[in-house]
């Protein structure tokens, strides 16, 4: 199971940073909502997660599962969210100005 997780974590964060280095404003939005997607994956996977334990540690339990990895992740989606947001009006913004979504700022930008 750890390298499945692993192995999702590794592609998801290979494809966003193939889609962030693309000319284009979509393919660049995507890539960095793959990154998030990856990084949320990884946290919530490193917090020893296990199904029918109790997050808080009590008497009758003999474990429990870490609460502060799920929060951090619940957390990181709504900041994601937001940014994915703003970085969407920002290159409508920009189309809507020059004519295309290049994200090219070479000399040679039309």
């Amino acid at each position: 199971m750890e390298l499945l997780i692993a192995l999702a974590v590794g592609t998801m964060t290979a494809v966003g940073i193939y889609l962030i280095l693309r000319r284009r404003a979509f393919p660049v939005i995507v890539g960095l909502s793959m990154l998030s997607y990856a990084c949320n994956v990884f946290i919530f996977a490193s917090g020893r997660v296990v199904a029918g334990l109790p997050p808080i540690l009590s008497k009758g339990a003999p474990d429990y599962t870490d609460p502060m990895p799920q929060a951090l992740v619940l957390t990181a989606i709504v900041i994601s969210f937001g940014m994915t947001a703003v970085i969407v009006m920002m290159a409508l913004g920009s189309f809507l100005q020059s004519g295309h979504d290049k994200v090219d700022m070479g000399e040679d930008a039309e």
